[in-house]
């Protein structure tokens, strides 16, 4: 039985497909988050952009998403080596890391549910940008347990 592409491909070897796909719907880059100037350390926010469709954690405007948001970050495995502000359990971070993935990612469980499931998605946790003030944002800072 051959290995899965995630366990025997490199992010860079992985075509667009299998590079979406690695995508577990957890919706944490959604996040608005703040860098602290001293340290670097990044703070993720319980605000969330206002294109993100909480439901299932997707974007209404993902294909033109960084012409409504210039500052959205498009993730490409020529950043692999800037990956470490996303959550430890973002699965472009796991594996640029060389760890596995964890139970509850859709390609391991083969159900996208999974991931809200296991309470590593940002479903119901989360209120829009449309309804907070961004001078207000370092109020909503959130720290959840399985990042």
């Amino acid at each position: 039985m051959t290995e899965p592409f995630w366990k025997s491909k490199t992010l860079d070897e992985m075509n667009s497909q299998e590079w979406e796909s690695l995508c577990d719907g957890c919706a944490k880059c959604c996040l608005h988050k703040l860098e602290d100037y001293d340290t670097s350390e990044v703070h993720y926010t319980r605000v969330v952009c206002k294109y993100l469709r909480e439901e299932d954690c997707r974007c209404t405007h993902y294909l033109d998403r960084n012409d409504l948001v210039p500052q959205c970050v498009w993730l490409n495995p020529d950043d692999v080596s800037g990956f470490e502000w996303l959550p430890a359990s973002c699965a472009y971070r796991v594996i640029a890391e060389g760890r596995d993935l964890s139970w509850w990612h859709p390609l391991v469980s083969g159900d996208p549910e999974t991931v809200h499931q296991a309470g590593v998605s940002i479903r119901n946790k989360v209120i829009s940008e449309l309804h907070v003030h961004p001078d207000s944002y370092a109020e909503h800072i959130v720290h959840w347990v399985n990042d």
